[in-house]
């Protein structure tokens, strides 16, 4: 049995994930900071469907020792899925180190760490690194300065890693569109997300299944490598 690890992986795109790699027969692990009751909700989930086929593990990517000691537990691993992610507005002129070292440390500097920290057992079964990056890491997004920072900070993560990590790990990117509408302080306006999914070629939004299955694709790929690949509806071809 395969095991993947997915930052993130308990609620909205990482869970998709997390359910999609399983039915694919994955032993997951789903990582979460402080969604402990959905985690293990879906993790018992998934473990009354096959036995001992799901875990949980707990830790503040924000914390680099946290990481040490996660990746310090993890024995045998096939697949890494960079999903977690810090997203809320800063503007330029406002934005803290506070607002800095929240939004870089998880959306960038964890999935290195995570990547390095791994690389050994990732090596051995010849496995692969899926980061979840953002369309935005190309084009940004007024008002999201040091989001859009860390997401293209990711996509050159994505193919340093490629490089440095072949021939025996490959890593890959995906950039979702509009996927999920944001949550709390970064919820929308009814008339921004009208104009939003006017700028999709397909004028609607997509599905946390699309990145889930895009997520799958790469991991069954053995001959790609270093690769970013926008699930987006065709947003990018709005220039």
């Amino acid at each position: 049995m395969k095991t993947a690890l997915i930052s993130g992986g308990a609620v909205r795109i990482g869970a998709q994930i997390v359910r999609t790699l399983h039915e694919d027969g994955y032993k997951v692990i789903i990582h979460y900071h402080q969604s402990k009751e959905i985690a293990q909700k879906l993790c018992n989930e998934l473990n009354s469907k096959r036995n001992n086929s799901a875990q949980v593990v707990v830790a503040d990517l924000g914390d680099n020792e946290a990481i040490k000691k996660l990746t310090q537990t993890i024995k045998s691993l096939d697949l890494l899925v960079n999903n977690a992610s810090v997203f809320y507005p800063t503007l330029t002129e406002n934005s803290t180190i506070e607002d800095w070292d929240k939004i870089i440390n998880v959306n960038l500097r964890a999935p290195f760490f995570l990547a390095t920290g791994l690389s050994k057992v990732l090596a051995t079964s010849q496995g692969s690194i899926v980061n979840i990056v953002d369309i935005h890491s190309e084009r940004p997004l007024k008002n999201f300065s040091i989001y859009n920072i860390s997401k293209a900070g990711l996509k050159m993560l994505t193919k340093t890693l490629a490089k440095e990590l072949a021939p025996h790990i490959r890593a890959n990117g995906i950039s979702p569109g509009s996927i999920l509408w944001p949550q709390d302080d970064s919820q929308l306006s009814d008339k921004e997300k009208i104009v939003m999914i006017d700028r999709v070629a397909l004028r609607r939004q997509g599905s946390p299944d699309d990145i889930a299955e895009a997520v799958l694709f790469l991991a069954n790929s053995k001959y790609i490598t270093g690769e970013v690949i926008n699930i987006d509806g065709g947003r990018s071809l709005n220039q």
